[in-house]
């Protein structure tokens, strides 16, 4: 019973605020040269965006829904876990400027 009260006391914004949040933190590493780091960040923020939207009910999440709830949480994990596979698999050698 607790946890349907604190989902109701919640603020529809606060789970885009932290979504943005984590985005923001990820953004900042990667102005900092750790762009790795950064886009791990983004991918987690995605995952993040997965999770809320899977627990919280379509009018608590606000700016989170777009589309059902099964095609939201397919695209959030999809290109979450893309994001993160992508950023752990590239090597510096795979980069090269000239």
């Amino acid at each position: 019973m607790a946890g349907r009260d604190l989902r109701s006391r919640l603020p529809v914004w606060a789970p885009a605020v932290l979504v943005l949040a984590i985005a923001a933190v990820g953004l900042l590493r990667m102005l900092t040269q750790h762009w790795r780091e950064g886009a791990v960040l983004l991918g987690g923020a995605l995952l993040v965006a997965a999770a809320l939207r899977a627990v919280f009910p379509d009018d608590r999440v606000g700016l989170l829904v777009i589309r059902s709830r099964m095609i939201d949480l397919l695209c959030y994990c999809g290109f979450g876990l893309v994001t993160i596979v992508l950023a752990m698999t590239i090597t510096h050698s795979a980069i090269a400027f000239a």
